[in-house]
This record gives structure tokens, sequence and C-alpha cells, in this order.
């Protein structure tokens, strides 16, 4: 068994990245609830819908690659390289296939979705922004043979 002493300690420079993907997070979920009372009192329930899907949509499409960041920080830069590139592509493609399979649908409002995703991906990014620009832990970590010299 294992004591919270045995775990590693956070690392300086994912502090940040958790930091925005928290923000984005918040700011993602005041967007939501904004988005749907603005587009349940214009196009109603379709409005809803199309609100409620354009922020998961959008807010997914930004927060994926904070998380993926977080997940890829202790690997060789050019895994995570590959990883991102990889997962951007990934992420373009189910963006292409959801928007794609909703298309003929009639249920939502396309205005209220297609408006909330744009919105949702301006939102998010700005909260992520928002958390590494005022985020007081340190970006690079000094190596051992640093602090000898």
């Amino acid at each position: 068994m294992t004591d919270a002493a045995d775990a590693p300690a956070e690392s300086a420079h994912t502090t940040g990245l958790r930091k925005a993907v928290l923000f984005g997070a918040l700011a993602l979920i005041v967007l939501a609830v904004v988005s749907v009372g603005v587009w349940a009192a214009v196009d109603g329930l379709p409005g809803v819908w199309g609100a409620l899907m354009g922020a998961a949509v959008g807010g997914a499409f930004v927060l994926t690659t904070a998380i993926v960041t977080i997940a890829t920080a202790r690997s060789a830069p050019q895994t995570a390289a590959a990883v991102l590139l990889g997962t951007w592509l990934l992420k373009l493609v189910v963006v292409i296939g959801v928007v794609a399979a909703l298309r003929p649908l009639e249920f939502y409002s396309k205005p209220a979705f297609a408006v909330t995703i744009v919105v949702a991906m301006v939102v998010v990014l700005a909260g992520e922004t928002w958390a590494i620009l005022t985020n007081r832990a340190p970006s690079v970590e000094p190596s051992a043979s640093a602090d000898a010299s």
C-alpha cells in the first residue's frame, strides 16, 4: 500500500496545464449555461439541443489538447509531438464526422450548434490562456547539474 508521501510530486510544468484545464472547463460550463439560455429564448428546445451539443463539441476539441499534453508530459519530446499531432488529426476527423452525422437531423438548431461551437472554442482557449498567464509555477525545472554550478 502506498501513501501520499510515496506519490511523485506534481511537476511544475504540468501545474499550469492542470490549472488551464480547470479554467477552460469552468469557462465552458459558464458558456454552456449562458448559451442554452440565449438559444432557448431564440429557438426553444432545438436551440437548447444545439447549444448543448455545440458546447460539448467545441469544448472537447480545445480541452483535449491540454489533457493530452499533461498525459505526455513525461514522454520524450518526439513522442509527445507525435501523440499531439495524432490526437489533433483524430479530433479533426471526429468533429467532421459528428457534423456530417448531425447534418440531416432536424431536432436541433443548426445556427445554435455552429455559433456555440465557435464561441466555445474561443472561450475555452481564453480560459486556458488566462490560467497559463497567471500561473505562478515555473515553466521549466532546473537540472541537478545547473544547481551545482
